[in-house]
């Protein structure tokens, strides 16, 4: 006799069921266009790279394109390596396509799978980073996916710590790009220390796969990224200063060797005022006006090197 438990299941599937149909249908599809594919010649396809722009450019999605897509990168891994994608690695790859995390096994094959989900989100031309776990791993992965996406018609580049500025920025202008989430979020905060656009080596961010995610946004995220720029040589100022500072009297400040701190007077404020506005540098005819706030502090460091600190 059926359980009626079991006939309502088969009826009425839970959401994981629901979302493993629609991930085989895809499996299906791009199974489907194997036979199609292979029979393209080797320079047919960058001419089927350019095709897939189009289509997009025309208002398909790349959930259109997907499975077209997917089937060029697994003949092109099949010519280059003899390495042809399993249904796994295709349902994974769909899987990163969707903004979700795909586990998978030691040795089932996570670069090729990044490589369907880079390649299809790079057709959109706004490139693709793939995040790795170290420098060994993003050069290693771009130079051996680079000769698939090369043949696809797409540049792929990968980002080292013994790079400039310029190698950099040609890295990051390539259709795909691996680097560790250090190197991107350091270059990011260096682009945002930058004067112009033009100095800037990253070309912005639409699209990220995540390898060993656990290990980028857990291990990794504890040690935070810290950043500080070239501070402003200040020497002439300083010197400046100090020539003025010994015009001063002995009334025009106040010494507190408790505090360590020196303090000017009243008599000394007009003074100091005096002697800055006929240099013309004191802004507002007010020494503690937030404009001469620079001002300010070179007076109370060239007091304090004067009369408060001794030589060695």
């Amino acid at each position: 006799m059926l359980n009626p438990l079991n006939l309502i299941s088969k009826i009425f599937k839970n959401s994981n069921e629901k979302e493993l149909d629609n991930l085989d249908k895809f499996k299906e599809k791009i199974n489907k266009l194997e036979n199609q594919v292979s029979k393209l010649q080797d320079n047919e396809f960058p001419i089927k790279t350019l095709e897939l722009k189009k289509r997009l450019s025309d208002g398909n999605l790349l959930i259109d394109i997907l499975p077209e897509a997917f089937s060029l990168v697994r003949e092109a891994s099949k010519r280059i390596y003899n390495e042809r994608h399993f249904d796994v690695q295709l349902i994974g790859g769909v899987v990163l396509n969707e903004n979700k995390i795909a586990e998978m096994k030691t040795g089932e094959g996570k670069t090729l799978t990044i490589a369907l989900a880079a390649y299809l989100n790079s057709l959109e031309g706004k490139g693709v980073h793939v995040v790795t776990v170290n420098d060994y791993l993003a050069k290693r992965d771009s130079l051996e996916m680079g000769k698939i996406f090369n043949f696809l018609g797409l540049t792929s580049g990968y980002i080292n710590n013994d790079q400039n500025d310029g190698e950099r920025k040609k890295n990051y202008d390539c259709d795909i790009t691996y680097a560790t989430n250090s190197e991107l979020g350091f270059d990011y905060l260096r682009d945002n220390m930058k004067y112009s656009k033009e100095e800037m080596v990253q070309r912005g961010h639409h699209f990220a796969i995540v390898d060993e995610i656990d290990s980028c946004l857990i291990d990794e995220a504890r040690t935070p990224l810290v950043i500080s720029g070239a501070a402003e040589d200040k020497t002439n100022q300083y010197v400046a200063v100090d020539k003025v500072i010994k015009l001063l009297n002995k009334n025009d400040f106040e010494v507190d060797e408790k505090d360590r701190n020196i303090l000017l007077t009243n008599e000394g404020i007009n003074h100091i005022e005096s002697l800055f506005s006929n240099a013309g540098v004191l802004k507002n005819n007010n020494f503690y006006d937030p404009e001469n706030l620079d001002l300010v502090h070179f007076v109370n460091q060239a007091l304090k090197a004067n009369h408060l600190f001794k030589k060695d």
